[in-house]
């Protein structure tokens, strides 16, 4: 999960945290812990497949932005099939994204729970 490291600078609208990331070479760099043998960001808190939020949501790379959960917009992600997959998590299917109001009984096996959300800030 590369991207430029100029969103990672002073100078972006909203920097990722230089502190949370990793040079990879002159121009690249990655959250750490994505590189990893079992990859896992720094930013990712709590546990896949049950609850888990990115600390950094509003700042998140631009690769994290360009992510989109398969059907979520009515299109396959085969990204997120793969990750998904490496958690022993199921691919997400279209009617997991089925309203409150419609019967979504039968998907609790994918329900969305591990897509990021906003971190919660006690402080505003």
């Amino acid at each position: 999960m590369a991207f430029h490291w100029s969103e990672a600078s002073d100078e972006a609208v909203a920097p990722v945290p230089a502190a949370l990331t990793e040079a990879l070479d002159a121009h690249r760099v990655a959250m750490r812990g994505t590189y990893a043998r079992a990859p896992r960001c720094i930013a990712l808190q709590g546990d896949v497949g049950a609850f888990n939020a990115c600390t950094v949501y509003e700042r998140r790379p631009s690769p994290c932005r360009e992510l989109q959960p398969a059907w979520e917009h009515g299109a396959p992600s085969p990204q997120c099939d793969r990750a998904r997959a490496r958690h022993g998590l199921a691919p997400l299917r279209p009617d997991d994204w089925a309203l409150p109001h419609q019967d979504a009984s039968h998907i609790a096996h994918a329900a969305p729970a591990a897509l990021p959300t906003a971190p919660e800030n006690p402080a505003a």
